[in-house]
């Protein structure tokens, strides 16, 4: 079968298809017919070598965390009645590995059945960004007529924040960049949009919130923008600062968080144990069935085409989920 490896840390050219034989489910795993692989903008800081301190990656490895397709094959001490079954499944854990792949082991604990209605390509669009959005939104507390933030309107957890946001009667500001951007966070729920390369943004979100600033600002950008994100933030209000694209995340003035009575987030908080990620992405999929959010998939790529996905994702072209399709 086809697998893609990082065979050194790189830019996307190190991504590479390569054979391998068929993966044999053990004890307590399963072996899924893969119908399309999640990707994350963290992957691709990963194979570029950045995070060490968080993540336990060397090559050569086979990048990837979660996959949607049937059950193949079970290993001993799995119930046979999975096989056959389209699933949402988790390969490596916080560890982001093993699911740019044709055939993905997972352990049977890491699986989740995926709901009738609900494509496989948009279930695993859930697998990450509907458990991070859903998480971070039960953390803020969205109240009716709160100005909300959302900072990176068009990324994968961003665009279900947007949803999410707006049906629980929140006042939804979309920054992003660029008129496609914009236009879609429009169209997802946001009543105000913003371009953040534009210099006077924050006074523009101020303005869209009666001057006082957005009560929860979710920031999925960092650096710059996200430090100018949390000039917006209201006085009192709260603020998840959980992304880092630009190459790091919002390093705001503890002094002035406290002086402001800000409620402020790290990417510490975004951790989930298994229990946890099982009950959000639970909701999440079972929200998307329903017809209550929809995740957007943005584009999608040929399994042996991974870099080209990576650079996509690393140029900021995209919009909402990038996926793989073996």
């Amino acid at each position: 079968m086809r697998v893609v490896e990082v065979r050194k840390f790189g830019g996307p050219d190190v991504l590479v298809p390569v054979e391998v034989a068929d993966p044999v489910p053990g004890p307590g795993e399963v072996v899924v017919n893969v119908a399309a692989v999640d990707t994350l903008f963290v992957e691709t800081q990963i194979r570029s070598g950045w995070g060490g301190e968080y993540f336990d990656i060397k090559p050569p490895y086979v990048p990837g965390g979660a996959v949607s397709g049937e059950v193949a094959a079970v290993g001993d001490g799995v119930d046979a009645s999975w096989i056959g079954r389209g699933v949402l499944g988790y390969t490596g854990g916080a560890l982001q590995v093993d699911a740019y792949a044709e055939r993905a082991v997972v352990p049977a604990g890491e699986l989740v059945p995926v709901p009738d209605g609900l494509g496989l390509p948009e279930a695993v669009s859930l697998a990450h960004d509907g458990t991070s959005a859903y998480s971070l939104f039960d953390r803020a507390g969205v109240r009716p007529g709160d100005g909300v933030l959302v900072v990176g309107a068009t990324g994968g957890a961003a665009v279900l924040l947007i949803q999410l946001a707006s049906a629980a009667g929140g006042t939804v500001i979309g920054a992003a960049r660029g008129r496609r951007k914009l236009d879609l966070a429009s169209e997802l729920g946001a009543t105000t949009v913003v371009d953040y390369s534009e210099p006077d943004w924050p006074e523009r979100v101020r303005a869209a919130t009666g001057g006082h600033g957005a009560r929860v600002v979710f920031d999925g950008v960092g650096g710059e923008i996200g430090l100018a994100a949390f000039g917006a933030v209201a006085a009192g209000g709260w603020m998840s600062a959980h992304g880092a694209p630009t190459g790091g995340f919002t390093a705001a003035d503890p002094a002035e968080v406290a002086a402001r009575k800000v409620t402020l987030h790290g990417i510490a908080e975004m951790r989930l144990d298994l229990a946890g990620r099982r009950h959000l992405v639970t909701r999440a999929l079972a929200d998307a069935a329903a017809g209550r959010v929809a995740p957007v998939i943005g584009q999608t790529f040929p399994l042996e085409r991974a870099a080209e996905a990576h650079a996509a994702i690393e140029a900021r072209t995209v919009i909402g989920k990038t996926l793989l399709i073996p």
